[in-house]
């Protein structure tokens, strides 16, 4: 395999995949403690001469057993699947997890989906790793397991996947850094940017009508950080029907973005906005986007005036050139 298999069910895994190095995990974020241990786990796969595989889950396991309280999931499933690919695995097998899925005995699952779906001759484990019912599954179960159905079992320290300040890689930690809006400090976490996904839908046009048209965006991938304004990159990736948008297809367009409340013009609901700047005549209705974000610089604020919102505006687009590297026209 030369590029990533996604298969979202076990019916699509190829029969003759095995034998695999395999392993578990939601991947929030696919940070770089992911990526570390995933780019160790391909290279071990290639030196065995196995192939490299993930299980991963859609809904999050928590979301399903407590739904009142789900987590904020720090990307969508597009970019993770996008990201896993990135540290050179052959395959992702994405389960939908429900509560039915969630009833089978460790053995069980272990035995359909990594020994019978995958090919399982090694499987990678983190050293609090919980699976099956009830999360009876650990480390020591799966060691059992393996001895029974023949396969390896490699249990991953946390030693290496941390920063130079000695914190642990993790997805808690990138949220933390999302609520206070550094995004800066969360992308060397993360490896790349903080990326949002959504469609270009109609808004009540007030950017058009004092010069700073922007794309409304109904954002439906991707947690939000600490509301406010940020500089970042614009990228369309689909243009939902929209020619003019296909032309933009692939695109990065520097931006001034705004994701909270417009409380100048008495706002009452988040919104996420994003001017592309020198961007002329764009036409984005209906396209998906991607929106990542470079840098924080200032809150959401009433400013009193539409007169005085625009001159921010004017310093809003001006500061986020700058962020970006973007040369005055």
């Amino acid at each position: 395999m030369t590029d990533m298999q996604v298969w979202r069910a076990l019916d699509e895994v190829p029969s003759d995949l095995g034998p695999t190095v395999v392993t578990i995990g939601n991947f929030d974020g696919v940070h770089r403690g992911h990526r570390a241990v995933l780019t160790r786990m391909v290279a071990d796969a290639r030196e065995r001469g196995m192939r490299a595989a993930a299980i991963t889950f859609d809904p999050h396991p928590r979301a399903v057993h407590d739904p009142a309280h789900p987590p904020e999931l720090i990307t969508g499933v597009e970019d993770r699947l996008e990201r896993l690919a990135q540290t050179g695995l052959d395959g992702v097998l994405l389960l939908r997890y429900t509560l039915d899925f969630a009833q089978q005995t460790p053995e069980d699952f272990v035995r359909t989906h990594l020994v019978d779906g995958l090919g399982a001759a090694v499987v990678v484990v983190g050293r609090d790793t919980k699976f099956g019912r009830g999360n009876a599954g650990d480390v020591d179960t799966m060691r059992e397991l393996g001895s029974k159905l023949g396969f390896e079992v490699e249990v991953l320290a946390d030693a290496g996947d941390t920063d130079a300040r000695g914190r642990r890689w993790s997805s808690t930690w990138v949220r933390e850094l999302l609520e206070d809006g550094r995004v800066h400090d969360a992308e060397d976490v993360l490896g790349c940017p903080h990326r949002l996904r959504g469609t270009v839908v109609h808004g009540d046009k007030l950017g058009r009508t004092i010069g700073f048209p922007t794309a409304n965006i109904a954002v439906d991938a991707g947690m939000i950080p600490r509301h406010g304004v940020y500089a970042g990159w614009l990228t369309v990736l689909d243009g939902g029907g929209n020619p003019r948008a296909a032309e933009r297809l692939g695109v990065r367009m520097p931006a001034a973005i705004s994701l909270g409340i417009n409380y100048t013009v008495g706002g009452d609901s988040l919104r996420v906005e994003a001017y592309v700047i020198d961007g002329v005549d764009l036409d984005l209705y209906d396209a998906r986007v991607a929106l990542d974000l470079v840098a924080w610089r200032r809150p959401m604020l009433d400013f009193g005036s539409v007169e005085a919102l625009t001159d921010a505006l004017a310093e809003d687009v001006a500061w986020s050139r700058d962020a970006l590297g973007v040369p005055a026209r």
